[in-house]
């Protein structure tokens, strides 16, 4: 971001994930893989804009677009250098006029783990299930050559999309699904980011209920690790030993607090 000031966040994010995918396919373990989520949490310059799901955008981003256009011109023809700075300028000086200060959350995803966000009491996901019984992955497998066997690729692996996994790369990618959100300052009172661990025996609106009254985030974790381990161990179908295992190191999540919950303020 610091490299690239002026690049939207989702395309940095995608950026850094296939990066990150590249590296691991340069290991010797070509077998193994991971799914990953992040969150970034700003303050940001914005401008007002229909153009945008979230009703407004970066300075930053909005000043390339307009220098690209510039540069470019309408007929394809290059402008000068002087005149692309002069008009950027003024785009900048406009854009700084109408302004405002907001909070923006940036989020991106591959494979099963998940972000929910906490809106009004509401459970809110910022991210994608990359399953292989998600129809829409499903039809991009197909495409690239492979088959979902058992709810699999190839009948080999669970997520659609991971980092790593270098022997089903050409099915299996890293380009993550992306979020942007302008934070509600009254509305929106935490974020949940957890493993499958937790999702698989809990619904979003169950993990926030659980947790909604908990000022610590540190508390608001171990009430959900405990919450996904217990009732692992006490599903019929799941009891296995070898089943409580993977749900253990599959249970692992961050609760971030964007504001107190208004039972507590």
């Amino acid at each position: 971001m610091k490299k690239n000031p002026n690049t939207p966040v989702p395309e940095l994010l995608d950026q850094t994930f296939t990066t990150a995918d590249t590296k691991l396919e340069r290991l010797p373990l070509k077998n193994s893989g991971c799914t990953a989520i992040v969150a970034v949490l700003r303050w940001e310059d914005r401008v007002p804009t229909s153009n945008s799901a979230t009703g407004s955008t970066a300075i930053a981003p909005l000043a390339a677009a307009v220098a690209k256009d510039v540069s470019e011109g309408r007929e394809g023809n290059t402008a000068p250098a002087g005149k692309v700075t002069e008009v950027v300028q003024h785009a900048i000086q406009e854009a700084q006029s109408k302004a405002t200060r907001q909070r923006v959350l940036y989020t991106a995803n591959v494979g099963d783990a998940r972000i929910v966000l906490c809106r009004n009491g509401k459970a809110l996901r910022l991210s994608y299930d990359h399953k292989g019984m998600d129809e829409n992955e499903g039809r991009r497998i197909s495409k690239a050559g492979g088959l979902i066997l058992n709810n699999r690729v190839n009948g080999v692996l669970a997520v659609t999309r991971a980092l790593g996994d270098s022997y089903l790369k050409d099915l299996v990618t890293g380009h993550p699904y992306t979020t942007e959100t302008v934070v509600q300052p009254d509305q929106d009172e935490f974020l949940i980011l957890a493993c499958d661990g937790l999702w698989d025996v809990c619904s979003d609106q169950e993990a926030v209920e659980l947790v909604r009254n908990v000022q610590s985030p540190q508390d608001a974790s171990r009430i959900l690790v405990d919450h996904a381990l217990q009732t692992f161990s006490s599903t019929p179908a799941k009891s296995s030993r070898t089943q409580i295992s993977i749900s253990a190191y599959n249970t692992s999540l961050i609760v971030r607090i964007l504001m107190p919950s208004p039972r507590l303020r």
